[in-house]
């Protein structure tokens, strides 16, 4: 098993000390620009949208801003530290080098098991919405179809991934621009048959904060997550011919669009229509299109909702398969996950990495981790058959695990974000291309934030078992590794003796 050295103050972050992936570098600047746009919108836009503006009121777009500034701020740190030491791993692997082995295998972890889990949310709400269409196939064959072609898709070079991400998140895009198009003539009343809106929407029914700053708050609980998947970007930016400037170009480009397709949704949304008028579960998308006349509303989110659950299962598949190869490289998951695709593997020396084949060794070359993706999809498979099953027991329990993984991740990379900065600034400023902003001020509100939602979820009677479980479940994998990590130490002393 690969021992990698633990991080200390003397050790140099810069990217140079960072080894060449094994990966094939088949994704081009527009597949990243796009899936740094598209990741991250989906259902929980398109349909979970509804939820926050019930509780918010017109207010839902200062709970969008907020979040939305929120998974920014992260997303700029996550781009500043992945532009100086692009890895397949990320943040998982900045964590390493941060905080320890520790921090690189519990975060690295956490992750790949949120993905899986939801993995099998998306396909399966993907599934309902095919068996509506034909009735005549099941929801678990639509499943099955689904997971079959994602991981082919996976399973041969990576520009497939990035082709199908481009078009779906292009989908995506496209439909919130027609979206954003439709609702401005609609406000300014120069649509047929309509008249102009005003600021009627915004100011009646209680005004626009009905249910005071505390809907604000309720609705930033109910949105922020949304805004989970723009770590796939830095995940991705390993596989292009240059990491560096390509993910500084991809989250540049991604973090203010995003902003812009969010909040400029909901400000839409509550300026056409009464906010009284949407209900949790009911897509607000949907009732504003018909509200203005567009035939076929519904089936037209429908579709879209669709494109967006496959493309988040696809992502999923995807982010999964590298995060845990990433482990696997640095001894953190077991070493048959290092195979690549053209007889390779990965093997991690004390003088490097490299790529081994049956004639010898050579440097590494790229390739997909086969082994990896498969064995992401077979507990894909696992979490599917979970939720079809047990979806109110078994599967729920798993899904509350998961449920604020999410902001411990982001409070990692934040962490690591702090350490790394000031490493290079000293060791390696050529590295820093991209640079979080007011650093290190804004990276500790931040923190801030990140632990205000934690507490807030712990007041919210429907949230707490969220950040229960997954507390418990990330105490579970923090134990692991101490005790890896001391088990590890205990060997080396005693074989020093």
């Amino acid at each position: 098993m690969h021992e990698a050295p633990p991080p200390t103050p003397a050790s140099p972050p810069a990217s140079s000390a960072v080894p060449a992936e094994p990966l094939s570098h088949g994704l081009k600047q527009r597949h990243l620009t796009m899936l740094g746009l598209g990741g991250v919108i989906g259902a929980g836009l398109f349909v979970g949208s509804g939820a926050g503006i019930a509780v918010a009121g017109p207010a839902i777009v200062v709970s969008y801003l907020i979040a939305g500034a929120l998974a920014m701020l992260v997303m700029r740190m996550l781009g500043e530290m992945s532009a100086a030491m692009p890895a397949s791993g990320s943040f998982s692997v900045h964590a390493e080098r941060a905080l320890g082995r520790w921090a690189g295998f519990s975060v690295g972890w956490l992750y790949w098991f949120l993905l899986v889990v939801v993995l099998a949310v998306e396909a399966t709400a993907a599934a309902q919405i095919a068996h509506g269409w034909v009735p005549g196939i099941e929801p678990w064959a639509w499943v099955l179809l689904f997971m079959v072609v994602f991981t082919a898709a996976n399973l041969t070079a990576v520009k497939n991934f990035g082709e199908f991400e481009f078009w779906f998140a292009s989908l995506k895009v496209g439909a919130i621009v027609v979206f954003l198009v439709l609702g401005v003539l609609a406000v300014l009343g120069l649509l047929p048959d309509t008249d102009p809106v005003g600021m009627a929407n915004l100011t009646g029914q209680g005004g626009f904060l009905p249910n005071g700053w505390g809907g604000v708050v309720s609705g930033v609980l109910t949105v922020v997550f949304a805004f989970g998947g723009l770590e796939v970007v830095t995940i991705a930016a390993a596989e292009t011919d240059d990491p560096a400037r390509a993910v500084g170009r991809a989250v540049r480009s991604a973090v203010v669009r995003i902003l812009f397709f969010y909040v400029g949704s909901m400000l839409v949304i509550v300026t056409v229509l009464p906010w009284t008028a949407q209900q949790a579960g009911l897509s607000p998308y949907v009732k504003v299109l018909d509200a203005i006349g567009v035939p076929s509303a519904g089936q037209i989110m429908n579709i879209v909702v669709f494109v967006a659950l496959l493309s988040a299962l696809n992502a999923n598949l995807y982010g999964s398969s590298r995060m845990v190869f990433s482990l696997a490289e640095r001894g953190e998951a077991p070493r048959g996950l290092l195979k690549v695709s053209g007889g390779g593997s990965r093997e991690a020396t004390g003088a490097g990495s490299r790529e081994t084949t049956g004639g010898g060794s050579r440097e590494t070359t790229g390739g997909v981790p086969r082994r990896a993706v498969l064995a992401s999809v077979a507990f894909g498979f696992v979490s599917v058959l979970l939720n079809l099953l047990w979806p109110d027991t078994v599967f729920l329990y798993m899904l509350n695990s998961v449920g604020a993984v999410l902001l411990f991740v982001w409070a990692l990379i934040a962490a690591s974000q702090l350490r790394l900065r000031a490493r290079l600034e000293q060791e390696a400023p050529e590295a820093l291309s991209l640079r979080m902003w007011c650093f290190p001020y804004l990276t500790w509100v931040t923190l801030a934030g990140l632990a205000g939602v934690l507490l807030l979820m712990l007041t919210d009677e429907a949230a707490r078992p969220q950040v229960l479980w997954s507390a418990g479940a990330t105490a579970l994998v923090l134990l692991v590794a101490v005790g890896r990590q001391w088990r590890e130490r205990r060997g080396s002393a005693v074989a020093d003796r």
